[in-house]
């Protein structure tokens, strides 16, 4: 007699409620957000605000787009995240792949190293660091920022590289070298490829983690902000509106570059691969 796995029927039952629920705890927030920042005062600042959006406004928007605080902070994120992203990659996929052909015990010391940093608190390692890029003249600099993320995103964007390599079988590394490729040469045209997909997830990890980090950016910037920093320098001043119409634009480059990279993501990709 066949036995009834109930844990599964369970699990079938409750898969697409969970996930539904779990898809509207995520989208509320976002969506209040954007209501705040395209609603009237007289809307908002009552005892009892309404869920839906009942006199749309831009006057938010159109004030912050004239004030002039919003393209260079805008900018330097985004340069800032971009410059970090691609230093990263280009470290951590060759040491990645490294790290990933070592054996067991010794791959599994250098991940745990990997993490040292993580182990201390970030404000007393931002402050330590903000004190020698001061030394250096990086304070305020694209540059400095850029380093400092590198500290806080090569780890992880290592991390997870070296779970896409050791996805990957050393057997189509070993044929490309009996084809007569060299080692750099079935480096960079058979297993780089088929990291693709663990390059893009590393890639957006490392552009939203700088493109939101906030800690090292409020240590080592002093006049030119991120917009992170500008973001929370209105929600200080108490300036609801500007601070949720700045959250929301926040918002647009992160979905923009999330829908460029995901399109690299593909389930599969190695079935087959080693076959024949």
């Amino acid at each position: 007699m066949k036995r009834i796995d109930y844990s599964e029927k369970l699990s079938n039952y409750l898969y697409l409620p969970v996930a539904v629920l779990a898809m509207i705890a995520m989208i509320i927030p976002v969506y209040i957000l954007f209501k705040v920042s395209v609603s009237s005062p007289q809307e908002i600042m009552t005892a009892h605000p309404s869920f839906l959006i009942k006199k749309f406004t831009l006057e938010h928007w159109k004030a912050i787009f004239k004030s002039g605080n919003l393209w260079a902070p805008l900018s330097k994120s985004f340069t800032v995240a971009t410059m970090t992203t691609l230093i990263a990659i280009i470290i951590a996929a060759p040491a990645a792949y490294v790290i990933a052909r070592m054996p067991s015990k010794a791959k599994y010391a250098v991940v745990l190293s990997l993490f040292l940093l993580r182990m201390f608190p970030e404000v007393a390692i931002a402050l330590s660091i903000s004190v020698q890029f001061l030394k250096w003249n990086l304070i305020d600099t694209n540059t400095g920022l850029v380093m400092a993320h590198l500290i806080l995103n090569l780890p992880f964007a290592a991390w997870i590289l070296v779970g896409t390599f050791e996805t990957i079988p050393k057997g189509l590394e070993e044929a490309a070298l009996v084809d007569g490729a060299g080692k750099v040469e079935a480096l960079l045209k058979i297993i780089m490829p088929l990291a693709i997909p663990g390059i893009a997830v590393a890639a957006i990890f490392v552009w939203l983690n700088s493109w939101n980090e906030f800690t090292y950016a409020l240590y080592l910037t002093m006049s030119k902000r991120t917009l992170p920093l500008q973001t929370y320098y209105y929600v200080v001043r108490g300036g609801w509106f500007d601070a949720a119409t700045y959250g929301t634009i926040l918002m647009i480059p992160v979905l923009m570059v999330t829908f460029l990279l995901q399109r690299y993501m593909k389930g599969g990709y190695l079935s087959g691969a080693v076959k024949g």
